[in-house]
């Protein structure tokens, strides 16, 4: 089996990459499980620290370059994950690069798919931004999508392309909305969202976090080990668990930036919390207020999707792999 990861080399991308190689087998589109031969990680560029693992290969170039991406899928591709984008603050900055990546390259995707001897299964990774408001208290599966920025819109429009791709039999796609993931390692991106790891991964590294939403501000937000099982989850379910409807909210938590940074000093200690500073940024705080907080997800339940218990054991995941010195 061979399976391709765009995005493969981001933060999420070699955490589900580390993942395969560790499970060993996948489920292909006719429902029989097969080991994984190979993977290959495309990304305009290599990671740090890859996975090292004799089946993974790394692939670098432009995910919007139907050629490139071409390239990806030569007639043995059983499986994609598709986690390749423009995050959602460089999104709304750079009109065109968020409509060439996240919408085109989509596109050139499915159609490298589409040409596949057998349609293969296609995991697509959308958010909650496909959500914007007037919303109600708690959004449910029902709920229509209406986007108030530009990534939420190219994502939405993604979904609906590997919905009709599916329809049409020329790949088995599954979309699934990722809800915030945090805590992420390393440095800062362009995401609007950035700031929600950022006032826990810096003040435990000793550095000054700025906040430019408000404590009360409220987020859905999932872990990057629970995230990357909904990945997984979401390519082994049958397409007969999907039906006609292939988008997805996933399983998540509620906390407010008040709360998270009570959960830092509880874990921490107050000299820790205290290097959170609060400057608002209204173009952030704008996005981030247009997403849904609150989430009835049955349809992901009951389809066996995991979910964290609370924000304080996402915290001290991320304290015992990253910041042991700091936990009380």
């Amino acid at each position: 089996m061979k399976v391709v990861v765009t995005g493969g080399a981001g933060f999420l991308g070699q955490r589900l990459i580390g993942a395969l190689c560790q499970r060993g087998r996948l489920t292909d589109a006719a429902g029989r499980e097969r080991a994984i031969e190979r993977i290959v990680a495309a990304d305009q560029g290599r990671c740090g620290a890859p996975v090292a693992d004799p089946r993974v290969s790394y692939a670098t170039g432009d995910v919007a370059d139907a050629s490139f991406i071409g390239s990806l899928l030569d007639g043995d591709t059983d499986s994609v994950f598709h986690l390749a984008a423009v995050v959602s603050g460089e999104a709304e900055r750079d009109f065109d690069l968020g409509m060439r990546v996240n919408l085109d390259g989509t596109r050139w995707l499915l159609e490298a798919c589409r040409r596949q001897p057998q349609a293969p299964k296609l995991v697509f990774a959308s958010s909650v931004a496909v959500f914007g408001q007037p919303l109600p208290e708690v959004v449910t599966d029902s709920t229509m999508p209406v986007p108030q920025a530009s990534y939420g819109v190219q994502k939405l429009a993604g979904e609906l392309l590997v919905g009709d791709f599916s329809r049409k039999g020329f790949v088995d796609g599954r979309c699934v909305r990722l809800p915030t993931v945090v805590v992420r390692p390393g440095k800062p991106n362009a995401a609007a969202s950035s700031f929600a790891s950022g006032i826990i991964r810096e003040p435990l590294a000793g550095v000054q976090a700025i906040c430019p939403v408000e404590p009360s501000t409220g987020m859905w937000m999932s872990s990057p080990s629970t995230a990357v099982a909904a990945l997984v989850r979401a390519h082994e379910l049958p397409a007969s668990a999907w039906g006609s409807l292939r988008s997805l909210n996933l399983p998540g938590l509620t906390a407010t930036v008040a709360q998270m940074i009570e959960a830092l000093r509880q874990a921490a200690g107050e000299q820790v919390a205290a290097r959170v500073r609060f400057q608002p940024d209204e173009q952030i705080a704008r996005i981030v207020r247009s997403w849904p907080a609150r989430f009835d997800t049955a349809r992901a339940r009951a389809m066996g999707f995991p979910q964290d218990a609370d924000f304080a054991s996402i915290l001290r995941a991320y304290m015992a792999q990253y910041a042991p010195a700091a936990i009380r």
